[in-house]
């Protein structure tokens, strides 16, 4: 009775047993790594240099104030059209005249009255000429006659004539001299113009129309008032900027040094991140020759160097666009339309050579490439790989030569 007992409690035994050493052998058997994809394929390909830059206007326009004088506020707006020469953006006016002190005022008028007793013996003097005049006239015609009769001598007729001529000359100096004095009298009563001789002024001026208007100087948009309100400025001072921001507006990208070598004038770029709903086009026209020492935000130096675009999208295509607007420029240094493409993801460093996993037969087998360029996304294959082969991408240090591995399946 005790033998089946046993018999029975030894088979059950031996299968637990059996069990036991089934799941460990499953949990414990290798499994192959599970690992993404991709395939090597043929086709187009770009580089580009990608980074941030600014829209402008090539050809701005800054209105200066041509005198000194008292600016009338500004009734134009940013935005507003502006045509060259026929629109009037601006109103001024001549300075007020300072105010005079007690001494000042005194000086002026003295210089008044010293004009008004010159014009006055200007007056006398040109009366005392006349008189000379009337005389000698009188004394040539006497003469003149007598000489008809050959009473006098021809030398007296020469000597009337003289006589004549000098006090004619005499004349037009003192009515000279009165225009010289009136002049003089007029620049002193100007000395006394101050903010309550306004009527002075205004009755000393043959014209009454103060107003100076300053015209558009090129036709566009009103890009930024600078001064707004109406003060009294100097000569040269900024008011506006004007601008055609549909016909002259560019980019400009400030690139760092090494990238701005690989770039050359009339390569394309594509403008994206401008807020529109298609990309612009464009290309390079101008690199300048000099780099430009700016601090990153890390706080790093570093030598930029600003790259100009034009803008080969017509204005219909980017409406809305303005000055000093910020936008991403993709410049593109090279592109080719049939290539053998690997993933970049796919590349690790062996040495100074460059590697890939490429599965055959359920095993991942390392196989050095040799590669021509890379845009961060893809790179050019010259030699190690075929059309078609499949690479591990993103490469994880647990895979090694001859691991097996398994496509990740994303549910």
């Amino acid at each position: 009775m005790a033998n089946p007992k046993k018999r029975s409690r030894l088979v059950l035994t031996i299968l637990v047993g059996g069990l036991i050493a089934l799941a460990l052998a499953a949990a414990f058997w290798p499994r192959p790594l599970m690992v993404d994809l991709a395939e090597v394929t043929r086709g187009a390909m770009r580089v580009s240099i990608d980074e941030e830059g600014r829209t402008r206007v090539s050809e701005p326009y800054v209105v200066s104030t041509p005198v000194a004088g008292r600016l009338q506020r500004v009734q134009v707006n940013p935005g507003d059209p502006v045509v060259r020469g026929e629109t009037i953006i601006v109103h001024m006016l001549p300075t007020n005249p300072v105010a005079l002190d007690v001494r000042t005022r005194e000086q002026a008028q003295a210089a008044v009255k010293s004009a008004e007793a010159g014009l006055r013996g200007a007056h006398a003097d040109l009366s005392a000429a006349e008189a000379s005049r009337d005389l000698a006239q009188t004394e040539l015609n006497r003469t003149g006659q007598l000489a008809e009769r050959s009473i006098a001598s021809p030398a007296a007729l020469d000597r009337a004539k003289r006589e004549f001529r000098i006090s004619e000359a005499a004349v037009q100096m003192a009515e000279a001299a009165i225009g010289t004095r009136e002049a003089d009298l007029i620049t002193a009563q100007a000395q006394l113009i101050g903010f309550d001789d306004l009527g002075l002024g205004a009755a000393l001026r043959e014209n009454g129309s103060d107003d100076i208007p300053l015209y558009a100087p090129a036709s566009g948009r009103i890009l930024q008032i600078m001064q707004q309100s109406a003060t009294t400025v100097p000569a040269g001072e900024p008011i506006m900027e004007i601008g055609d921001i549909d016909g002259d507006l560019e980019i400009v990208v400030d690139l760092i040094s090494s990238d701005a070598v690989q770039v050359n004038r009339g390569d394309p770029v594509i403008i994206d991140d401008w807020g529109g709903a298609v990309a612009l086009q464009g290309d390079v026209s101008r690199i300048d020759p000099f780099g430009i020492t700016k601090v990153s935000a890390l706080g790093v130096e570093e030598q930029r160097v600003p790259v100009i675009i034009s803008l080969a999208s017509p204005a219909a295509e980017r409406l809305g666009l303005g000055h000093g607007y910020r936008v991403e420029a993709r410049i593109i240094v090279w592109q080719a339309e049939d290539v053998l493409r690997v993933p970049s993801s796919a590349l690790f460093r062996t040495g100074e050579a460059w590697s890939v996993f490429v599965v055959e037969d359920g095993l991942a087998v390392q196989r050095q490439i040799e590669i021509a360029r890379n845009n961060g996304t893809q790179a050019q294959v010259r030699s190690g790989l075929r059309e078609g082969d499949r690479v591990v991408i993103y490469p994880s240090a647990a895979i090694q030569s001859g691991s097996a591995i398994a496509q990740r399946v994303l549910e």
